[in-house]
């Protein structure tokens, strides 16, 4: 079985593969060629949707689609749907990164409180659609560590690590991440409907 995954990210459609292939063998993840649509949508469940709707209409194939980013309490959610630009129109994940930190400069470490968001939808040709989430809660560390991942993951530190050893996302082995994340989170919810397909 084949699903298309409404982006034209090759890293993207590798990581979905290895994910769904823990739950589904027999489903192969192919990237989409089709128009991107705009992304207008206010929550990251409306940007998921417009993405896999789009991907459906095109190829007729169930089209999976995921929407993510970070969400500061002090901020009162921000960046959130705006977290690819942040910083301006440019999708600059250097200045918006530099610029969460430069809002966040003056904010002691117990309100530097984030979670990393992933909403994916999945939509078939006939219409059927599901919405699952997956969030990984953390904090936001005052500068950026490690060299590994992208976007915010420099500045990211994750609950659950051992006190005196946490690590930003900067600092984790792709495996590691992979097996955290807030996207394998939304994996987990999304496994059950990958069954029923």
């Amino acid at each position: 079985m084949r699903l298309v995954l409404a982006t034209h990210n090759p890293h993207k459609v590798a990581e979905f593969q290895q994910i769904v292939a823990q739950v589904r063998p027999d489903i192969t993840i192919i990237g989409y060629d089709g128009p991107e649509p705009v992304e207008d949508g206010i929550t990251f469940a409306a940007n998921a949707l417009l993405k896999a709707r789009a991907a459906a209409a095109h190829t007729g194939l169930t089209a999976l689609a995921d929407d993510s980013g970070i969400c500061v309490d002090v901020l009162g959610g921000s960046p959130g749907v705006f977290s690819a630009y942040w910083a301006g129109q440019r999708k600059d994940a250097t200045a918006n990164l530099e610029l969460l930190l430069d809002q966040l400069r003056d904010i002691a470490d117990p309100y530097r409180v984030a979670h990393f968001t992933s909403t994916i939808a999945l939509v078939s040709p006939a219409g059927v659609e599901h919405v699952v989430e997956g969030i990984w809660p953390g904090r936001l560390a005052h500068r950026p560590s490690g060299s590994g991942g992208f976007g915010y993951d420099p500045i990211f530190i994750p609950d659950g690590q051992p006190e005196g050893a946490e690590r930003t996302v900067g600092e984790f082995t792709a495996d590691e991440k992979q097996a955290q994340s807030h996207r394998a989170r939304a994996f987990v919810n999304l496994a059950s409907l990958l069954t029923k397909l």
